[in-house]
């Protein structure tokens, strides 16, 4: 059996980038916006834009940034409220407050989906925009959530940094709401090391997210052209926002978009070999009937690049010491609700006034489980992580069975 692989380590980056990055680092030419045309972050957005089919890309420094700029190219009120998932990473509450609105929760089901339900009753109570997290690449029913939008005219936002790849009935995660964010951070199927992007098929709000993100004076001509506006929508939606709207350069370097660029033709491999892997290791991990792992959606076809499971029948102590176990054997395991200022946990989301109590999503974060899984890595490989994890849940069991 092969060694245990480090799982923490990000997908390389492909040779053919290192002259590109060479050329920038001899001219020095960083910023976005020094040349004309045709800097690496407007071929990015280009690029970007026609990969997932839609009219407009804006890169940013990250998808929390995407996600802020998102909110206030929306133009909410002072106080709007947002309806977010329970279940996702402290940025997007984080955004929603950033942009002077207030974040309102929803309960996660056990599948780590939007408890359609819940999600509902808390529409309807007074909610401006609605931002739905693709936490962990796992897609909520998107069907069901842009039926129960649309009726109320409440824009919808994705938070696809964990989805990029990932299908909805054949639409691309991302293209469905009127934003699509994604993530270029390290642990991503596009590893920039920071960085993010946002799309939309909106000439008036992706205007006026460029200018935002830090476009001055008229430095947002160098973006109409690579999108293929050809109606004058985006150029006449500039004209109307310039000298209006507050900068808040939130800007992509050249570096950061030549890297993310070299990356682009390697998504479609990276997404197929992620879902092998984790579709094979899923198969050895449910073998055990003390772990689940929750089956997709049907006409969810994921793209990920982790693995997460649920430990039933097991008490806190009995998480804490599979955990523990895995670790001391080579593998990290993070429990969401049982990880120290956890910032996927809510109840840690402190900075949130009246911060309220989701049973159902609190009694699934604390079994539910978070391994890193590659796209590199081999069959061999899998089979030493999946080993550790069988024989840590064993360990754990076989005290309860013996005096059973």
């Amino acid at each position: 059996m092969s060694s245990l692989p480090d799982v923490h380590a990000a997908e390389p980056i492909p040779d053919r980038v290192m002259s590109e990055i060479e050329r920038l680092m001899q001219s020095g030419d960083l910023f976005r916006y020094t040349a004309p045309q045709d800097a690496p972050v407007a071929l990015l957005e280009a690029e970007f834009a026609r990969m997932m089919g839609t009219k407009y890309a804006l890169a940013v420094s990250s998808c929390s940034a995407a996600l802020f700029l998102s909110l206030k190219a929306l133009d909410l009120p002072r106080g709007a409220r947002v309806l977010i998932p329970g279940f996702t990473f402290a940025a997007v509450p984080s955004s929603v407050v950033h942009a002077d609105c207030v974040p309102v929760l929803c309960e996660v089901g056990e599948n780590y989906r939007i408890d359609m339900a819940d999600f509902e009753t808390r529409l309807d109570d007074d909610i401006a925009a609605v931002i739905v997290s693709h936490m962990r690449g796992h897609t909520s029913d998107m069907d069901a959530i842009m039926a129960l939008c649309d009726a109320r005219d409440i824009p919808v936002i994705e938070d696809a940094a964990h989805s990029l790849g990932t299908l909805w009935k054949g639409e691309k995660i991302g293209t469905i709401g009127r934003v699509g964010c994604f993530s270029f951070q390290s642990y991503k199927m596009i590893n920039a090391g920071e960085g993010g992007i946002l799309i939309t098929d909106d000439a008036g709000l992706v205007a006026r997210a460029v200018i935002m993100s830090g476009a001055y004076e008229h430095n947002w001509k160098k973006h109409a052209a690579p999108h293929g506006d050809n109606t004058g929508a985006l150029e006449d939606a500039f004209g109307r926002w310039q000298n209006k709207l507050p900068l808040y350069n939130l800007r992509l370097s050249n570096l950061s978009a030549a890297i993310a660029r070299a990356q682009l033709p390697e998504l479609e491999r990276r997404c197929r070999d992620g879902l092998a892997n984790h579709d094979y290791l899923a198969g050895l991990l449910s073998r055990n009937a003390c772990i689940d792992v929750p089956a997709p959606l049907p006409g969810e076809q994921r793209a990920p690049d982790s693995i997460q499971f649920n430990l039933c029948n097991l008490d806190d102590a009995q998480i804490r010491a599979f955990s523990d176990t895995a670790a001391a054997n080579g593998v990290k395991v993070q429990v969401f609700g049982q990880s120290e200022d956890n910032a996927r946990a809510f109840w840690n989301w402190q900075f949130i006034d009246d911060l309220p109590e989701l049973p159902q999503t609190r009694a699934m974060l604390m079994r539910a489980c978070d391994v890193r899984l590659p796209v590199r890595l081999t069959r061999d490989e899998i089979d030493a992580v999946a080993k550790v994890l069988l024989d840590a849940v064993e360990t754990v069991c076989a005290p309860r069975v013996a005096a059973e």
